[in-house]
């Protein structure tokens, strides 16, 4: 018969002092568990593990307290990571860094047109190549070039539009053209079409003149009279016959539909000449001139092999009063942002810019828009100024000297296009 010895602590009650040492270890257990759990919060908040929108991040009242005395920290960055969906580009300020360097020079990238070689034209500053863009909801990454490079591998890229978008085209080639060998990319200029080949990555990045992007009387032969030119806003097959098969497409148009109040706009044949055309206001012509382009693209692009994307408006600054310089004469002299917070002037029409969104949520196939116009805006110390060419002849000192020949529409490279190809980059 086997005896089963009963412990006599197992019938009564434990003794009090075990009890209490029992509950201090396990308290002090909870306590160290939860601080551990809090470093490693804080560790994931500061260093950034993982990000989110900061309309996700729905703190409780004590957890609020604690964020209010970080705040001050100018280390932390409650940004979420670039979401081209999530994020308002547009919305942020242009931050002084000195340290940063361009990737290029109008010495190192011998593709920039002289127009814009603002450095060889004498352009003395160089502090408006230090200012970076910073949206205030989310981070927007530095441009690679090797992942430029990677994204268009084996891919034709096209920009297709006016002087200004030719501007961005040669600042895109510029960034990446410096980590490719000599032998392994080439450039080859057209009067219409030009096409740079990265050859290692069997990649084009291409320019189709077409400044209208439908087709008129001065979009190759230009015609300087602008009451002498004639905006066909229902033709554009001539040109777009050269944009298919290309894999990314990226458009822009807006300056040259800017000389008047009014513009010329035809119909049909161009065979009436000027008996045919009809006097529009301007944002009616460019509206029914976008809508000529967005039916060719809903007909004719396949998005499944295709990316568009379209380029805001690029402001001109011709009137310095509007940022406040009363004494200065359009963007003459100009080497610092307007500090002004949402500054618009008379160089970017509003109601354009409506007519761009109107046409673009109507389409079938998916346009991504690079808003470049609100953060071009405050750079009115970015453009060619004096320091540039007029019908292909640099000015003379005598020339530089006055203000009125300043050139306040297009920018100098290195500068502001870069920008705008790091958000198309951040968007591919």
């Amino acid at each position: 018969m086997m005896i089963i010895m009963k412990h006599p602590m197992i019938r009564g009650k434990l003794p009090q002092p075990i009890i209490i040492t029992t509950l201090c270890v396990l308290l002090f257990l909870a306590i160290l568990y939860a601080e551990r759990l809090s470093l490693i919060s804080t560790r994931r908040s500061i260093f950034k593990f993982k990000t989110c929108s900061r309309k996700y991040n729905k703190l409780k009242s004590n957890e609020r307290k604690s964020e209010e005395v970080l705040a001050n920290a100018s280390w932390i960055d409650d940004r979420f990571d670039f979401d081209g969906e999530e994020c308002n580009v547009a919305n942020g300020k242009w931050v002084f860094n000195k340290s940063i360097e361009p990737f290029y020079n109008d010495t190192t990238c011998p593709y920039i047109d002289r127009q814009y070689s603002c450095f060889k034209n004498g352009r003395p500053d160089s502090d408006f190549l230090r200012w970076e863009w910073q949206p205030e909801d989310c981070t927007l990454p530095r441009f690679n070039p090797e992942l430029a490079l990677k994204k268009i591998q084996g891919k034709r890229v096209l920009f297709v539009g006016d002087s200004l978008q030719r501007n961005q085209w040669e600042s895109f080639v510029c960034l990446v053209q410096g980590i490719i060998p000599p032998k392994q990319k080439s450039m080859k200029r057209g009067r219409v079409h030009s096409v740079f080949k990265a050859k290692e990555y069997n990649a084009t990045i291409e320019f189709y003149w077409a400044p209208f992007l439908v087709e008129s009387n001065t979009d190759i032969h230009i015609i300087g009279d602008p009451k002498k030119r004639i905006i066909k806003v229902d033709a554009i097959q001539e040109r777009a016959k050269n944009w298919t098969g290309v894999d990314i497409l990226v458009f822009n148009t807006y300056v040259w539909w800017m000389s008047g109040l009014r513009v010329n706009a035809l119909w049909g044949s161009f065979a009436n000449g000027e008996e045919g055309y009809e006097e529009l206001e301007t944002a009616i012509a460019y509206k029914l001139g976008l809508r000529t382009w967005a039916n060719w693209v809903d007909s004719t692009i396949d998005p499944n092999k295709t990316r568009v994307f379209f380029t805001t408006m690029s402001p001109a600054h011709t009137k310095s009063e509007e940022w406040g310089h009363k004494d200065g004469v359009k963007c003459f002299n100009e080497t610092k942002p307007v500090k002004k917070k949402n500054h618009w002037g008379s160089g970017s029409n509003k109601g354009m810019m409506s007519v761009v969104a109107s046409v673009v949520k109507k389409m079938k196939v998916p346009v991504t828009v690079i808003n470049i116009t609100q953060i071009s805006e405050y750079r009115v110390d970015g453009h060619s100024s004096v320091y540039t060419e007029t019908s292909g002849k640099l000015l003379d000192e005598e020339e530089k000297a006055n203000p009125k020949n300043a050139d306040c529409i297009h920018w100098c490279l290195p500068g502001i296009p870069d920008t705008w190809n790091q958000i198309f980059l951040a968007m591919l």
